[in-house]
């Protein structure tokens, strides 16, 4: 991440350099490690209901809740207050929290991260955007085109759809070939590396302004209050143990993903506070992550 940058910073890459890193980093790298990864494992360790709802659980609880301080205290339109939310609880889990993940606990780890990038993206961005919907139509009745636009658009997700991909390969027990192993395996390979030099180049081009009291909140609420939740439904409800319950707290305790920002800028709307907050929570979560991981592991 910080070679990255500095590339940036340096100017040693145009500015474009960072949208096309991680477009490769979405479409190419992450999907062919979610295909050959999860075609190896059993099904049954893909769907762990209690681990599930654990992440799932926490990332809902923060959204509504921050869905609610929005509405209170930071009066704007609902646009506004979806991605005041969607900022508070979308973790960079294909960006920082799969790799850390990776490196920590190597291939044990793989199933429950890709989980948590999975349903950040699948579930948690369509709420949102369906949210956004609603209040740029107006009551006007175009609400349900825009959400089947949207649903087709989850569908074509390259990272879902490599999931499944590879869910289906394992579910028939199918033997791949020794060359497509090789192929996937080398594609994947360059996950890690650009993933995180693509987030480094990518917070070099960003600025840090905007309504300093939201971002502060936001940020807040991303690193601590989010992990907490998550950590309090892990141990206290739910009593995962070992390895899982570390990386649910782990992935909420990641900071906030670049998508957010991505869809920010579609809608023109909370774009340089949602820059701000991904800037600022990505640099304390240096510390903030290091700390975590020294705790639970």
């Amino acid at each position: 991440m910080l070679a990255g940058y500095l590339v940036g910073y340096f100017k040693l890459l145009p500015t474009s350099g960072s949208t096309i890193l991680s477009q490769f980093v979405y479409i190419i790298a992450l999907p062919a490690l979610a295909f050959i990864k999860l075609s190896q494992v059993p099904v049954d360790a893909f769907f762990n209901w209690p681990f599930l709802i654990v992440i799932g659980g926490g990332m809902l609880l923060t959204f509504c809740f921050s869905l609610v301080i929005a509405y209170f205290f930071f009066p704007t339109h609902l646009t506004g207050h979806a991605l005041h939310a969607l900022s508070a609880m979308y973790s960079s889990t294909g960006y920082i929290g799969l790799p850390i993940i990776f490196l920590v606990f190597g291939e044990s780890g793989f199933v429950p991260g890709i989980i948590g990038a999975v349903i950040t993206g699948a579930v948690f961005m369509p709420l949102a955007i369906i949210l956004i919907e609603a209040d740029k139509s107006g009551g006007g009745g175009k609400v349900a085109p825009c959400i089947k636009a949207m649903l087709a658009s989850v569908l074509k997700n390259p990272v879902l759809i490599a999931t499944a991909l590879g869910l289906l390969v394992s579910s028939q027990s199918i033997q791949l070939a020794d060359p497509v192993v090789t192929f996937f395996e080398l594609l994947s390979g360059a996950y890690i590396p650009c993933a995180l030099f693509a987030a480094g180049l990518f917070i070099s081009s960003c600025s840090v302004n905007g309504e300093t009291t939201e971002i502060a909140w936001l940020v807040f609420v991303k690193l601590l209050i989010h992990p907490l939740i998550t950590g309090w439904l892990a141990y206290e409800f739910f009593n995962l143990e070992g390895m899982l319950s570390t990386i649910a707290v782990l992935q909420a305790a990641l900071p906030c993903g670049v998508p957010v920002f991505v869809l920010a800028q579609h809608y023109k709307t909370f774009v340089v506070r949602s820059s701000a907050v991904i800037v600022v929570s990505t640099l304390l979560s240096l510390a903030s992550l290091s700390t975590l991981l020294i705790f639970l592991t």
